[in-house]
């Protein structure tokens, strides 16, 4: 088991980060290979269960998340929220954070997860690829 950790910096305030790392359809889209199959109620919380399908065709497998913790920046304080993978296939959890920097903020994705079958280095490096790419692209992207 090897965690990886991504951070990044926008020139955005906490409210408009949190936005776009918690806007579960936009990863599934950023992510041609899964599909989000359920319905992610709003305002989600701890307790809150979701699943994104992985795979291409008919081979895939489910990847249900459930979210543990969720606590939204508010006024110039951080956000933070933690989910963890309950899934046959992959099984680990993740937590993002997102504070005041400047007149900006910071994002940092930590995340753990493991892949049956596969190597745990390799799945963090893996992660940390794809993760990344997305990442960049949910803090790029207007929304």
């Amino acid at each position: 088991m090897t965690a990886f950790r991504l951070e990044r910096t926008v020139a955005y305030g906490t409210a408009e980060a949190w936005r776009r790392v918690t806007d579960w359809r936009a990863h599934a889209a950023l992510m041609p290979w899964t599909a989000l199959t359920s319905v992610v109620p709003e305002p989600p919380g701890p307790g809150t269960v979701f699943t994104v399908r992985t795979g291409v065709g008919r081979a895939g497998f489910d990847d249900p998340m459930e979210i543990v913790e969720w606590s939204p920046p508010s006024g110039a304080g951080p956000g933070r929220f933690r989910l963890v993978k309950r899934g046959r296939v992959i099984r680990g959890w993740a937590v993002v954070e997102v504070r005041p920097e400047g007149s900006g903020s910071v994002v940092v994705w930590t995340e753990e997860a493991r892949l049956r079958g596969v190597p745990g280095r390799l799945s963090a490096r893996v992660g940390r690829v794809l993760f990344g790419r997305a990442l960049d692209a949910l803090l790029r992207n207007a929304g």
